[in-house]
């Protein structure tokens, strides 16, 4: 297989992109690193497109390497012909090379393998070849008798041989491949209650069945989850006599003695050999389906929370809610840094509002607080109900809002945790990290393992091993994207640097925190175990905001610095004009480099300069706005000075929310009661809507109207379709 051809074809780039791309990523380059500084090679690629580049090479060289051991298996048992080797080599997927070898694969003892040891493989291919169309065959099996081998009698040879045929049936991979073909087309997935007298939460699932090609990956997952906890029964269904016609249609190729032996022999093979199998591979074909889309949307929810607009300048009140043991406050300054902690009682059992408030007073007077921040975990209403009474008693014009807290308790235990706060306990470190989510979400999030930040749907359930390599490149993206400040970012943030290894980044931190603050970039190469390599695809991505060199505050990278002076010169740009903003920049390049258009006006910087245009863009766009943070671009954070209860809803009302979570059924909108509101698939918009995230991302706000309340089940049903 030509892999480079094949990438072009599914990708739709130009062949010299895939190349460069593949060239590249050979050459131990990082995604981020490509797709920022490389663009000029790769006709543009984005992270996003390079990362499904390189998932895809690796799996087809894998698919080639597998091509390699089979073909040579089989060449070692003499059994390889020229037809057998051209279908392995236009394989295109690993499935139909292991159907391929299944014929030749060692197998473990079987009522087939030990039919070949009493000698009857010939009878079974004269069976199967249906040589002859007329006599007895019984008479034809009995030459093969011999009691010295256990095959007693001709009905011992005949069984022996049918056996044979059985595997031969279930070996041949174009059959099996039709047969798979209809069972995806026509089968069926059927769910049953395990006990059909208990009430759960797969009650929607009893006595149900549905398409295995039209489930939806959600159900897919539910099902899977009942089964696993033993609430469900499920099966693959079918229905068999299509099956057995399809079988015996490419079996049986005319009447012959043997028609009736072959008709009872296909049906054995296929209720005990094919049937299982290919249930079980329906199965597991519907699962990774699931999870590979659960995993793009679980990603996607972690990518729009990590890019949430950091709120700068705000002195903080952290409240980590709960019920039995209060709620714990952290009090923190603009640089994130604690001033004070405590535990109020506003909530059950003990729901001290009057203590609580009288703490908020004191807190707020002695602080200057700006913002208040409220974890969206259990108690989180009933302290938000408490906050905003108690706001608006008192007329302060403080705002305050909620934050998704997961993986909070997750990492104020760990040992990162304890090393960043040794003197803290686990509730304060909480509460602490909750206020400088709301200052920095990329900074405080990227000290969690994503998998516990908690926006998807059955993370638990899935792969865990593909979902962290997902959610990893996700931070990793995220992180080189908006660029880290090199003088005040953490260990956990430098691990996600393009080429920085968590040890690396480590001996980043040591080397700062013995020689003072970096001054210049290259300093880095200093950093013990930092090479040259790592320096390469890192510096670009570190910035330095008061250094020796201004471009050192930019995502310039070093190795451009000096096309950068040439550019800067030859539209007579000083330091100074790069910190004096947008206008200035555009007016010196509009003088310099006359033209209709931008894109005119690059076209001849480039050629001028002797660079590629989309280097040339990206330089400029820093010039103009050094360490621009794309996070900019995000919808702001909602903060609110009142909050709502359940019963003050009723249906048509409208009303703005927060999307909270996004999943394969639907959006989560916090509408601000205690339970975010479900905006099925169905209600997004006026048109049909393929998936929820085609429509709405986590954090957007949106209008809403109420459509249906469940106040039984606390359950508020929304459409966007105003």
């Amino acid at each position: 297989m030509d892999i480079i051809a094949k990438l072009t074809e599914e990708f739709g780039v130009k062949k010299v992109q895939i190349e460069q791309a593949v060239k590249l990523i050979d050459e131990g380059n990082t995604v981020p690193f490509i797709a920022r500084y490389r663009k000029d090679v790769t006709g543009g690629l984005n992270d996003e497109q390079l990362r499904s580049i390189d998932e895809r090479l690796r799996y087809l060289r894998g698919l080639e390497e597998r091509k390699q051991e089979v073909l040579r298996s089989i060449e070692e048992q003499g059994k390889l012909t020229d037809e057998l080797k051209a279908e392995i080599e236009k394989a295109e997927i690993l499935q139909r090379v292991e159907d391929l070898y299944k014929p030749f694969k060692q197998k473990k003892t079987t009522r087939a393998g030990k039919a070949k040891v009493k000698g009857l493989e010939p009878l079974a291919l004269i069976i199967y070849m249906q040589q002859t169309r007329s006599g007895d065959v019984f008479k034809v099996a009995e030459p093969f008798v011999n009691p010295e081998k256990e095959v007693e009698t001709a009905e011992d040879a005949i069984q022996g041989a049918c056996d044979i045929i059985a595997e031969m049936i279930a070996d041949n991979a174009d059959l099996i491949s039709e047969v798979r073909d209809r069972y995806y087309k026509h089968g069926l997935i059927e769910t049953e209650a395990v006990d059909s007298e208990e009430k759960t939460v797969y009650d929607m699932y009893y006595g149900k069945h549905e398409a295995i090609c039209k489930i939806p990956n959600h159900r897919v997952l539910a099902v899977n989850r009942g089964e696993k906890e033993g609430k469900l029964k499920v099966k693959v269904s079918i229905d068999t006599d299509s099956i057995l016609r399809l079988l015996e249609k490419d079996v049986i190729r005319h009447d012959s003695i043997f028609k009736p032996l072959l008709i009872e022999t296909i049906e054995d093979a296929y209720k005990r050999l094919i049937a299982p199998s290919v249930e079980r591979e329906m199965r597991n074909l519907l699962t990774e389906r699931a999870e590979t889309e659960a995993i793009k949307v679980f990603a996607g929810n972690t990518e729009k929370l990590l890019m949430v607009p950091p709120v700068r300048g705000k002195r903080i009140i952290s409240i980590d809610p709960g019920f039995r043991t209060g709620c714990k406050l952290a009090v923190i300054d603009e640089t994130g840094k604690l001033l004070a902690y405590t535990t109020i009682y506003p909530t059950e059992p003990k729901c001290d509002v009057a203590g609580t408030e009288r703490t908020l007073k004191k807190i707020i007077d002695k602080y200057n607080i700006d913002v208040i921040v409220i974890g969206n975990g259990t108690a989180s209403r009933e302290t938000e109900e408490v906050v905003a009474n108690f706001l608006k008693k008192n007329s302060y014009r403080i705002q305050y809002t909620i934050v998704n807290e997961g993986g909070a308790s997750v990492y104020s235990a760990s040992k990162l945790a304890s090393e960043e706060y040794p003197d803290l306990d686990v509730t304060t470190r909480g509460a602490m990290s909750l206020g400088r989510r709301l200052q920095d979400p990329l900074a405080e999030l990227v000290k969690i393992d994503p998998k516990h930040i908690g926006v998807g749907q059955y993370q638990h359930d899935m792969n865990q091993k593909n979902l962290s390599e997902a959610l990893g490149a996700v931070v990793e993206d995220c992180v080189n994207r908006v660029g880290v400040d090199l003088n005040t970012a953490s260990p956990s943030l430098l691990s996600y640097v393009a080429g920085i290894s968590g040890s690396v980044a480590k001996n980043i931190v040591a080397y700062r925190e013995e020689n003072g603050k970096f001054t210049d970039r290259k300093q880095l190469l200093k950093v013990a175990k930092l090479g040259p390599k790592a320096y390469e695809q890192c510096a670009g991505f570190l910035r330095i905001s008061d250094g020796k060199e201004v471009l050192d505050s930019t995502s310039v990278h070093p190795e451009s610095y000096e096309v950068s002076r040439i550019l800067m010169n030859k539209i007579g740009i000083s330091e100074s004009d790069i910190k004096g903003g947008v206008q200035v920049i555009d007016d010196k390049i509009k003088s310099a480099y006359p033209a209709k258009s931008q894109k005119e006006s690059v076209r001849k910087m480039a050629e001028d300069i002797g660079i590629g245009e989309f280097t040339i863009k990206d330089i400029i766009a820093e010039l103009r706005k050094p360490g621009r943070d794309p996070r900019e671009d995000a919808p702001p954070v909602v903060f609110r000075n009142d909050v709502r209860s359940f019963e003050d809803l009723k249906e048509g009302m409208e009303m703005s929310g927060t999307v909270r979570n996004v999943v394969d059924f639907g959006a989560f909108v916090d509408i601000g009661v205690k339970n975010d509101g479900l905006v099925h698939v169905s209600q997004l918009s006026n048109k049909f809507v393929k998936h929820p995230m085609d429509v709405v991302s986590v954090g957007d706000t949106v209008k809403v109207r109420i459509i249906g309340i469940d106040k039984e089940r606390g359950k508020v049903s929304l459409t966007m379709k105003l």
